[in-house]
């Protein structure tokens, strides 16, 4: 069964599902790795290359060129606001924060990825423009 394209999306090997699916993966991925980060750590090297790479799928199969300058801000805050947070969770202490702190530190590495690509993609586009 042929993938749809839509109209604005990235055409790259039906991309447009399997995008969505990276990015909710990814999210799943960060959230679940973060919460029982006491369980996974043995694993960390190996969620971080997984959220990575999901990183790189959202960033090259899931973002059109009309939505990268709000990832792009949206990326920024993300990654700005979470380690500004982490000193506010640092002051709190206690394992709630601790599990916060993984967590977000999972997501971003998810979204660094994603970032740098859409970030590349924007300037390989301004510089191309006549």
């Amino acid at each position: 069964m042929a993938n749809k394209l839509v109209k604005g999306k990235p055409a790259l090997y039906g991309s447009v599902k399997t995008g969505s699916w990276a990015f909710i993966f990814g999210v799943i991925v960060a959230i679940v790795a973060g919460a029982f980060s006491d369980y996974v750590s043995m694993y960390a090297s190996w969620i971080v290359l997984l959220l990575g790479l999901l990183g790189l799928v959202v960033g090259f199969m899931n973002v059109t060129s009309k939505e990268t300058v709000p990832f792009l801000v949206a990326a920024i805050a993300l990654v700005a606001s979470t380690a500004s947070f982490n000193l506010v969770l640092e002051t709190v202490g206690g394992s709630a924060a601790a599990v916060v702190q993984t967590t977000l530190g999972f997501i971003a590495v998810f979204v660094a990825p994603a970032a740098i690509v859409v970030a590349l993609k924007a300037i390989f586009a301004l510089a191309s423009e006549k």
